[in-house]
């Protein structure tokens, strides 16, 4: 038998995790991270049907004015976006459903997702900071990128320290003993 979760609304670490989830779900993966598997080459293409041209110029916009691997795409940066696509796109749908119904079965995902999660974002902050295509904005691109390292870290600790993440710590404490 495992112990209820506490509804919702006794959970806004969740809540935050939830909107954090979404936002990546609908706007990060599947429009500013497509972007830029769907163009090779920002300097020479056509728009294509999705994302939508205003926001294909935007990511443009933010990686010309702050963010050149943006731009660049090197291989090891497509990697990164593929497993975004493949890999954290489908997390997404999985963790807004079971953040908000309060499934434990989400919690190995949750791991994992924040371990890759916060592999790719070491790899791509050390390439911002002292690498080929070094950001000459650094401090407004690690403001922009820090969320991707303080969810993943906020995950890892939910996650971690309970079979039954979601449940009040009384019961935790009970179902644990």
């Amino acid at each position: 038998m495992q112990p209820l979760s506490l509804p919702l609304g006794k959970r806004p670490v969740d809540i935050a995790l939830i909107i954090f989830f979404i936002i990546n779900l609908f706007f990060i993966t599947y429009i500013v991270d497509l972007e830029q598997l769907v163009i090779a080459d920002p300097s020479n293409f056509t728009y294509p049907a999705w994302p939508p041209a205003k926001l294909v110029d935007l990511v443009h916009w933010y990686g010309k004015n702050f963010d050149p691997v943006l731009i660049a795409r090197p291989a090891w940066w497509r990697a990164t976006i593929w497993i975004d696509s493949l890999f954290f796109g489908p997390f997404y749908i999985f963790a807004i459903y079971a953040f908000v119904k309060g499934k434990n079965w989400i919690r190995f995902g949750s791991i994992i997702w924040a371990s890759v999660m916060l592999t790719n974002v070491s790899i791509i902050l050390f390439e911002e900071i002292n690498g080929e295509h070094a950001t000459p904005q650094l401090f407004r691109v690690l403001l922009a990128n820090a969320a991707w390292a303080i969810f993943p870290i906020v995950v890892l600790y939910r996650m971690w320290k309970s079979i039954y993440p979601f449940a009040s710590p009384a019961d935790q404490n009970k179902f644990h003993a």
